[in-house]
Parts: C-alpha cells; sequence; structure tokens
C-alpha cells in the first residue's frame, strides 16, 4: 500500500494534493511519502520481530537525507557502498555500529572513513582489498571487523544487469575459494573477521533463489567455523521484489520465515539490507505534459522528464504505472500513447502504447514506483540540472533537495587560459 490516492479527483500525497507542490515547485520533480516509507519499513522490521536482527536500509535505492533520517527514526540501520553514502548517513545520525559497509572497489579515504567511524562491519569483496584493509588498520592502530562476501552461484533469475550471485559477476569471493580466503584473513594483522555476507542480486520476486543461497551458506557458516572462525554476523543482503506492474510479489513475511528456515538456528546477528522493498512505492515522478504529438502511425504525449531524470525505463526496459494527477472525468476508452521525453535520444521513452486519458498541454502526470533507483541515478545530460526532491508528512510537505540551474553546472567548469580572451570562436 502507499499514500497516493485521488481525493476529489486531485491526486495527493498523504493529505497534500500534488498540483498544489507542482506549482510551488515547477516540474518535474520526485516527491516521497514518509507514511508510506515508515509502513513498509515496520511490516519488514515486524516481520523479523523474535530474530536477532539488524534491518540496514540500502541507501543506494533513496540516498536522500530526510528518506534515510526517517528510517533511522524507526530503528534502521543502513547499507552502504561509498565514502559519500556513509557521509550522508552520518549526517543523517545513523550510529556508527548499524552501518555495513559494502562495494567491490572501495578506496583507500573510503576505507579509513569507515574504519575511523567505526562501522559495524566492512563487507570485504577479494583479497586484495582484505590486504588493504589490514594496511591501513595497523597504520591507524585499529582493528577492522569483517565479513567476507562470498559469491554462491546462485542465479536470481532477473535482469542481468541487476543479478550479482553468479561466478561470473565481479561481486564477491567465488564459493570455492572461501575457506582459503577467510584462512588468509585469519592470519593478517589489523582484521577480525566477525561473519559472511552474501547478495545475489536484485528485483527478486521468487523466494526460492534465497532458498538455495541460503542454505549454501548455512553449510560454509558450518564449515568455517570448524575451520576455528567466529562467524557472529550473517549478512543476507537485500533484493526483495516489488510489484511495479500490480503483479504479485513476495511479503515480507514469507520472506522472513525462509530466513529462519534456512539460517535461523545458526545464533548470528542477521543483517538484512532492503532498499526497493521499503522506497519504491514510497516515492513518485511528478511530469508535466509539453504537448501532444500526433505521429503517422501513433500518438505521444512529450513530457518534461526526461530519461536523465528518470533512467530505469531506458537502462533496464522497466516498467512504471502512469496516472494523470487530475482524475478523468470522463467515460471515454483511455487512448494508447507512447509517453517520452525531451531528450534526444530515441530511448528517452517511458512507456511505449500505454492506456491513458485524453490529456491536454499542462496537464499533469505521475510516473508511480519512483521512490528507489530514481533520482539516485539521475544526471545532468544534455545539460539538464537536477530535479527537487519533495517529503511530504501528513497535511505538511518541504523540499528535501533543490532544484538545481544551469548556472551550477556551469559553476563546476572552467575554461583553460589559453582559449580565454576576445577573438570570436566563428
Amino acid at each position: 500500500m502507499d499514500h497516493f490516492q485521488y481525493r476529489d479527483g486531485q491526486m495527493h500525497v498523504e493529505d497534500v494534493p500534488l498540483a498544489t507542490i507542482a506549482e510551488s515547485v515547477g516540474t518535474p520533480f520526485y516527491c516521497y511519502s514518509s507514511a508510506t516509507l515508515e509502513r513498509h519499513y515496520d511490516a519488514f522490521a515486524d516481520a523479523f520481530e523474535g530474530q536477532n536482527a539488524l534491518v540496514a536500509y540500502a541507501i543506494k535505492a533513496n540516498s536522500n537525507m530526510a528518506v534515510i533520517r526517517t528510517l533511522g527514526l524507526r530503528g534502521a540501520g543502513v547499507a552502504l557502498v561509498s565514502g559519500g553514502e556513509l557521509r550522508r548517513a552520518q549526517q543523517a545520525g545513523i550510529p556508527a555500529q548499524k552501518i555495513v559497509f559494502s562495494g567491490v572497489g572501495k578506496t583507500e579515504a573510503e576505507l579509513i572513513a569507515g574504519l575511523d567511524a567505526g562501522i559495524l562491519q566492512f563487507n570485504v569483496e577479494s583479497e586484495p582489498e582484505l590486504r588493504k584493509l589490514s594496511e591501513i588498520a595497523v597504520a591507524r592502530g585499529k582493528t577492522a571487523p569483517v565479513a567476507i562476501r562470498v559469491n554462491p552461484d546462485v542465479d536470481a533469475g532477473v535482469h542481468h544487469k541487476i543479478t550479482t550471485g553468479l561466478k561470473e559477476n565481479k561481486f564477491g569471493i567465488e564459493w570455492t575459494a572461501a575457506r582459503e580466503i577467510y584462512a588468509k584473513a585469519r592470519d593478517l594483522p589489523g582484521i577480525e573477521v566477525v561473519g559472511l555476507s552474501v547478495h545475489i542480486g536484485s528485483q527478486l520476486l521468487d523466494l526460492e533463489p534465497f532458498r538455495k543461497a541460503f542454505l549454501k551458506i548455512s553449510d560454509l557458516v558450518a564449515m568455517l567455523r570448524q575451520d576455528g572462525h567466529d562467524i557472529r554476523n550473517l549478512d543476507l543482503g537485500g533484493g526483495l521484489g516489488i510489484p511495479y506492474d500490480g503483479g504479485p510479489s513476495p511479503a515480507p513475511a514469507d520472506y522472513a520465515a525462509l530466513v529462519k528456515e534456512t539460517v535461523g538456528n545458526l545464533d548470528c546477528l542477521l543483517v538484512l539490507e532492503p532498499g526497493r522493498m521499503i522506497t519504491g512505492n514510497a516515492g513518485v515522478l511528478v511530469t508535466r505534459l509539453l504537448y501532444r504529438k500526433e505521429g503517422a502511425t501513433r500518438t505521444f504525449y512529450v513530457v518534461d522528464a526526461g530519461m536523465n531524470d528518470l533512467m530505469r525505463p531506458t537502462l533496464y526496459d522497466a516498467y512504471h504505472h502512469m496516472e494523470p494527477v487530475r482524475q478523468s472525468d470522463s467515460n471515454a476508452e483511455p487512448l494508447p500513447v507512447d509517453v517520452v521525453g525531451p531528450i534526444c535520444e530515441t530511448g528517452d521513452t517511458f512507456g511505449k502504447q500505454r492506456p491513458l486519458p485524453a490529456m491536454e498541454q499542462g496537464d499533469l502526470l505521475i510516473m508511480r514506483t519512483a521512490g528507489a533507483y530514481g533520482a539516485v541515478m539521475a544526471n545532468t545530460y544534455n545539460t539538464r540540472a537536477g530535479i527537487p526532491e519533495v517529503l511530504a508528512s501528513g497535511d505538511r510537505w518541504t523540499v528535501v533537495r533543490r532544484r538545481m540551474e544551469v548556472a551550477d553546472l556551469l559553476a563546476l567548469e572552467s575554461m583553460p587560459d589559453w582559449l580565454e580572451g576576445d577573438d570570436d570562436p566563428a
């Protein structure tokens, strides 16, 4: 369930008409619902009640600090993959002992930042990273808590760009090399092995791949303990999918039951990394119809949002349900239309032959389930400045990231001295 609903023919976020926000901040913009964020976090956390579990929200899904803070106040920790995300988590007030640092290419500066912060654990993804972390820890007189990320070679059955658990993927240590790497970790100074980590992919709508991976992990934990390692933290990653198209998706309670069945007897702190499941349906992209264009064979709705604002459709052929902000009062059949953006790329298409009511220039449209991997993946292609993010709570709303201006982009650049002068380039 989300909190974007029609009232008196107008789409609201909680108790606020989206048209009111659009009038104030312009379009396009992202809008998030606090009530939906809290509801989804609570549903996931409550499913693990009675299990020794840390729900570490995956910041990469939506890294707005107001979103992180909202979830942190409910008790969430965070899972992060960069030094920038670490700074966001710290500024949002997340305790260091609720922070897990993953990522296949952590820099020396990022390892230092995590070590100095005193985070719960580093999920180490290669032997060279392990050795680098050892060097840094020794030099700084610290001990780094480490879980090795193991690649279980399980096919998650999802889009090839978001699968992470196959042996040809770049993530983690190959399954068959795990015991050897753990043995090396035990002998490295400045390293304390505290756990094991796994993550097989994103947007899983079937629990069976989780079952296969977790059973392999359970066996590996037993072997590592036989080898003398103190495996007390078990990071199971994230990946639980959500219904972009309204179809079925796994319930948190079913996922929690599977976790308990497969690894619940290991007496570990279970670290869980939901991201999309919490923020996906908590956000929409609001855009305005620029032109209704009649082509030779189809009708185009040209909107002011572009693929730089929402990358998922062009990157993954992803589906986002669309609705007008003003509910149609006509009984006419919906029109099959292509919803496209203004960018000079054929890929700048949000949906083809979507059934939508007749809309006119200036009308507002929402793209649902845009709270995850929307704003965080946005870019400035075509020198299009970043759009704002808005957070609503009840009848209140505020801009939690301002709209960028083209001047902000140009201010980042400088002209070489040999190009300066009064000469006309023409």
